[in-house]
Formats: structure tokens, sequence, C-alpha cells
């Protein structure tokens, strides 16, 4: 998926602009550096505090679109629910919300931390932390367009197709050499070479390769379009060995993901509706500033 289409990316986007419209828009810059004994007498208190117009509003939208990935979660577990949309769309949209709902309840606190409902912050720091790690999993089990998973037969032949590609569009014998010396160095050859630091940091040792081989190609005097296509290819081909040599491994590690992140998920939803219901209770009603 393009970074255009990404959830992560317009996460940062949009959380960045609501953090510097906050800042030097309505003035929190100084609301948020003001001790907490005379921030009551800022001039951005009014607006910005956890009960104010804009603070409130901020606490509001950050819980919604903290209730949004429950949807992606019933997606997931109902069967009538699995045919709207694709999961790799429900997986974007979760991904959006998990970055920009913790953004605006952090707005909502204005950076004070204290009693239980620190607790509820705190476990949401840890779920969206978390949330990086279960994507950085995710992807590295290939799925489908839609995001069904693939079959170890349907890469396998998604393997074989490259590599016949990337043997149509070069006919040097040497740089064919070339290109497999790329994939036996930066692909597990055995269980033995699976180790969780060639996991997190192969695909650097990739990218260095393709580079090396880039270089090899233009040496040989290959146009420079066939080359963008080859190096393509091979860059294609590679990280699907490397995730096909994984797959195993980066399936138990994301299980196991799982039951680190769904505890979490829940203490957080119990403190934080417990939290909305001190604040109605205690008459802070929505939209009555």
């Amino acid at each position: 998926m393009s970074w255009a289409k990404s959830g992560l990316a317009w996460g940062f986007i949009v959380s960045s602009v609501v953090v510097l419209w906050a800042l030097f828009g309505l003035g929190g810059r100084d609301y948020f550096a003001t001790p907490l004994g005379v921030r009551g007498y800022a001039p951005g208190h009014r607006l910005l505090r956890p009960s104010g117009p804009i603070g409130q509003s901020f606490g509001l939208a950050g819980t919604v679109l903290l209730v949004v990935p429950f949807a992606y979660m019933a997606r997931k577990r109902l069967a009538r629910a699995k045919g709207i949309g694709t999961a790799k769309a429900w997986l974007e949209v979760h991904l959006f919300c998990g970055i920009v709902g913790p953004v605006l309840v952090t707005l909502h606190t204005t950076l004070k931390f204290n009693g239980v409902v620190s607790a509820a912050y705190w476990s949401m720091v840890v779920v969206m932390l978390s949330g990086f790690v279960g994507r950085f999993l995710y992807v590295r089990i290939p799925h489908s367009i839609r995001g069904n998973e693939l079959t170890r037969a349907e890469l396998d032949a998604s393997a074989a197709n490259l590599r016949d590609t990337i043997s149509r569009s070069v006919s040097s014998k040497y740089m064919l050499e070339r290109i497999q010396r790329v994939e036996r160095e930066t692909v597990p050859a055995d269980s033995a070479d699976l180790s969780l630091f060639g996991l997190l940091f192969g695909e650097i040792a990739l990218g260095r390769k393709l580079r090396w081989l880039d270089r090899e190609l233009a040496s040989s005097g290959l146009l420079a379009e066939t080359r963008a296509e080859v190096i393509r290819l091979t860059a294609e081909r590679s990280m699907l060995l490397r995730r096909l040599a994984y797959l195993q491994r980066t399936k138990k590690l994301f299980a196991m993901w799982h039951v680190f992140h769904l505890p979490l998920v829940y203490v957080l939803l119990v403190i934080a509706a417990g939290h909305i219901t001190v604040a109605l209770y205690m008459g802070y009603v929505p939209f009555r500033w």
C-alpha cells in the first residue's frame, strides 16, 4: 500500500495539524507551560481546560476515535460483518484512529496526569506503542489485496513468477548470478539463521545490497529503465522470500503480541468508561460550558 493511502500517514498528518493548531492557534504553548497552581489564570484556560469548549471537544473526539477500533475487532470476529469492506481498509482506519485518538486525549488532559485516570492514560499510550509493533509484524505476513492471508503455495508461485520475469529481463548469466547473490546474502538459508535481529533489521541490509546491485547493473551497460525494473523485481522477490522464511516465527510473535495487546485494550476501555461516568455524575455535561 502506498504511503498516501496509509492510515499511519494520515494519522501523523492530522495529529500534527491538530497539535500545531492547539499550540499556536489556541495559545496552548503558553498554557501548557504555565504551572498547574496558576494555570486557571492563564488566557487559554477557558478554552483549553479539560471541561472547556476546546478541551472537552478534544476528549470527546479522542474517545470516539478510540472506540472505533472495537468495530474493527468486531468485524474480524462476526461472520456477518466480514463482508463489510476489506480487512486492509479496516486496518488502516484502525491505525488512523489509534494515532489521532491518543493525541486528542493528550490535549484533553492538558498534560496533567494524576489519580486513577492516569492509569487509563498510560494504558492508552502502551496500547498505541504496542500497536506499532503489531503493524510491523502484520505487514510481514503476506496478504492479498483484500487482506486475506496468502497460502504458502500462493507465495511459492509468486516467487517463481518473479524469478522467471527477472530471468527474461536480464539475459546475462553474470548478472543473474549477481541477482542470486543478493538473495543468498539477504534471505535466511535455514532455521538456524532466523534470528530476531534478522527479522527486525534484515531489510536494511537488503537495501544496501540492492544499491550495490544497481551499481553492478549500471556498469554492465543495462538501460536505466530496465535496470530500475530489475531492481524493483529483485527487491519484491527478496522481500517475499524473507517473509516466507520468517513466516512461522512472525506468526508466533504476532500471536504473543495479541496476548499482550488485548488485555490492555480492555483495561483502557473500563477505566475510560469509569472516568466518563464520574465526569457526567459531577455535572460535566458535554457542550454545556
